[in-house]
Parts: C-alpha cells; sequence; structure tokens
C-alpha cells in the first residue's frame, strides 16, 4: 500500500501549449538522479497516480516534475491546470535504475539520449558532481519536433559554459534552427552526426542512457547492439541503460 505525502505547487512553467513543469513543495523522500516519483490528484473520487522523473538535484528542496499532455491520459491535463498553492499527492519512495550507480566503471564516455520530457532525468544527473567525477566526456541529444519544445534550454546552456566537457546536440524535426541537428536523433546517430558534433567515437568504453518514447529507445538500441554495444543488466554489465513509462 502507498503511502502519499501532501505537496503544494510552488512554481508553474509553461512551455508550450502541451509541455509543463511543475515544482513542489512536500516532505520528500530522498532520491538518486535519475529517479521517479509518482504523483497523484484526487479525481472523481478516485486517486490517480502516474510516474515522473525527478528533474532536480536531489540536493534541492522538492521535487519538480517535467511532462506534456497526453491525449488518452487520465492525469497530465489536471496537472497542467494547477496553479501556485494548489494540493498534490506525491508518494513516499523514489524508483528507477537510470542512475549513475549502476553504470559500470569501466565506463569513460556517458552519452545520454533523450526525447520529449525524458529529458527530465538527465537534467538531475548532470547537477550531481558524480557526473563530472567519473566520465571523461558527456553527451546529451535531445530530441524533439519543433524548436519550443526544448524545454530547459537556458539550464542546459548554463551546464555547457559550467563544464568544458559536456556536449549538446538538440535535435528538431520540424524546422529546426541552424544550432540543431535537422532529424531525429536515431538518424544523427545513423550517419554519424552523434560522434562528429561531440567529436567523440562511440565504442565500448562509452555508456548510453536512454528515455524517451518507445520508438526511440528500440530504434536506438538496436542500432547500438550493431555497434557491439549490448544491454546492460545487473547480472551481466553492458553498454546501454534505459527508462520507459509507457
Amino acid at each position: 500500500m502507498a503511502t502519499w505525502l501532501e505537496g503544494h505547487i510552488v512554481e508553474r512553467t509553461v512551455w508550450t501549449d502541451t509541455h509543463f513543469s511543475l515544482r513542489i513543495a512536500c516532505a520528500r523522500p530522498d532520491f538518486i538522479a535519475g529517479q521517479f516519483i509518482r504523483v497523484a490528484l484526487d479525481i472523481d473520487g478516485e486517486r490517480i497516480a502516474r510516474p515522473y522523473s525527478c528533474v532536480n538535484s536531489p540536493a534541492a528542496d522538492g521535487f519538480e516534475i517535467f511532462f506534456n499532455l497526453v491525449p488518452s491520459g487520465p492525469l497530465s491535463r489536471p496537472l497542467s491546470t494547477l496553479q501556485i498553492g494548489d494540493t498534490l499527492w506525491v508518494s513516499d519512495r523514489c524508483n528507477g535504475l537510470l542512475t549513475l550507480q549502476e553504470i559500470p566503471d569501466t565506463a569513460r564516455d556517458l552519452w545520454l539520449i533523450a526525447t520529449g520530457t525524458g529529458v527530465g532525468p538527465f537534467l538531475s544527473i548532470l547537477h550531481t558532481a558524480e557526473t563530472w567525477q567519473r566520465f571523461d566526456q558527456v553527451i546529451l541529444a535531445y530530441g524533439v519536433r519543433e524548436a519550443p519544445q526544448l524545454a530547459y534550454s537556458a539550464m542546459i546552456d548554463q551546464l555547457c559554459q559550467n563544464h568544458s566537457n559536456l556536449h549538446f546536440i538538440p535535435c528538431v524535426t520540424q524546422q529546426a534552427p541552424d544550432s540543431a541537428y535537422a532529424g531525429r536523433v536515431t538518424q544523427a546517430l545513423a550517419d554519424g552526426q552523434l560522434e562528429a558534433r561531440a567529436a567523440t567515437t562511440i565504442g565500448t568504453d562509452s555508456h548510453f542512457m536512454l528515455c524517451g518514447n518507445t520508438a526511440m529507445i528500440r530504434d536506438m538500441t538496436t542500432a547500438l547492439k550493431q555497434r557491439g554495444l549490448k544491454k546492460h543488466l545487473r547480472r551481466e554489465p553492458g553498454h546501454i541503460s534505459s527508462e520507459k513509462y509507457h
């Protein structure tokens, strides 16, 4: 039986008409960067809950979640209408294995591959000291349909200024700005642009963390396996870790 903690909205960001962030004040449980928490609202007499990655650093207060409207989803639209001061519920524990602690010590380059709101856990990871202590190069590839959906761009720009070994590769499929790769992140891997833009070669000392839509995770995993990498399991260390919620 889940135990629920009461939370209150203290900040609301509208990135587009379909993408939102909420910062939540609550007596939260500890979490590891990359994990997710369940968030709930009481709707028509039922407590509806869904998992959302924690965007903020574990050292920060409360939680921040980043989400998009799901046409058939019962929770995302009510969440998007919440205002500062409104109440919601969060679970008393966090879960998920998309964390640095799960990555083998042999990894030298960290590739963070996200589509849409899947960038959330990677933002949390990028705000931890361990990331910069462990890896020679860190590459964040962030795929969206349209440039306005590249949420947290200012935060990512600041991270790039703070860390010279962070390479940011935005991938935009529709009307991509000059600074972005014009196409899907899987295309950028196939045509060599991921490696070219990161000035880094993919090899067995690379570790990929994938978070986003199911098709991207499937196609990226298949392509990386063709390059000699394999899925990471605790019982059999590899090079590809993933998280998906649907």
